[in-house]
């Protein structure tokens, strides 16, 4: 793993009034790694991850950012980082080539529509309006989104959330895709198979605290060596495995 971290947060808090969200954490993150922030509800990683993205102010600590602090150059760090919009924050009326255009002015950068379009298997889409677009896909046009800048990080929060089991799956290539080409990830999940399958390393928080960060297979290796078991025997398949043989991995829209 490379000496220097991308992403290095030391002692963050961020503090509303009397209630603390984040209590003092640190970790680092490395060029080329997925790296998963895991947690329930409430735990802080949303907030935490507002502020790496310079979206938030923190209360104190100090996040640096490709080398970069927050604190002192927070246009140039968001020059380099894609973030992942909701859905809900797309103009609904505009179509898919309008609304790349309408980032590209936003970021200033250069960019073929069709190109980025066909990144996420969305070229037929080029000129469907955004509010005519599956759940899947609009997932997919969101993730488009955060390359436009063509950036050295990018964070997707939950982005498979609601997805179909082959949405699901090939969301899940697409992520990897992404990283192969030398981005660095940072993603939210409440599915703990899909951090298990694409996070190289986690870090668990759970009330604004960090309670474990390791790679999934260690902190699973801890766990069993502690004598636990599961109550159900483990098989090498489950009922997705056998969802996604019988009915094909094959991109698909909803009906």
């Amino acid at each position: 793993m490379p000496s220097q971290p991308i992403i290095s947060v030391k002692n963050l808090v961020k503090s509303y009034g009397s209630f603390t969200a984040v209590k003092g954490i640190s970790f680092d993150v490395y060029p080329g790694e997925i790296f998963g922030l895991l947690g329930p509800n409430g735990a802080g990683k949303s907030t935490t991850l507002e502020i790496i993205e310079t979206l938030r102010e923190k209360t104190s600590g100090e996040v640096w950012v490709n080398g970069m602090s927050i604190d002192k150059s927070p246009e140039d760090i968001k020059k380099i980082i894609g973030v992942q919009l909701q859905t809900a924050g797309f103009y609904p009326n505009l179509n898919l080539t309008e609304l790349i255009h309408l980032f590209i002015g936003l970021y200033q950068s250069e960019v073929d529509p069709i190109e980025l379009l066909r990144k996420v298997n969305l070229e037929d889409k080029a000129k469907s309006k955004f509010k005519q677009l599956s759940g899947g896909q609009k997932q997919r046009f969101s993730i488009a989104t955060t390359l436009i800048n063509k950036p050295s990080i990018i964070f997707l929060d939950e982005p498979t959330t609601g997805l179909d089991p082959q949405a699901r799956r090939n969301l899940w290539d697409l992520i990897r895709e992404i990283r192969d080409g030398g981005t660095t990830i940072i993603i939210t999940t409440h599915y703990m198979d899909e951090a298990e399958i694409l996070c190289d390393r986690v870090a668990i928080i759970d009330s604004g605290e960090i309670i474990a960060i390791d790679t999934p297979n260690h902190l699973i290796d801890e766990l069993v060596a502690t004598g636990f078991e599961k109550e159900k025997e483990v098989k090498k398949a489950n009922l997705e495995d056998v969802f996604i043989q019988r009915t094909g991995k094959a991109w698909r829209d909803e009906s």
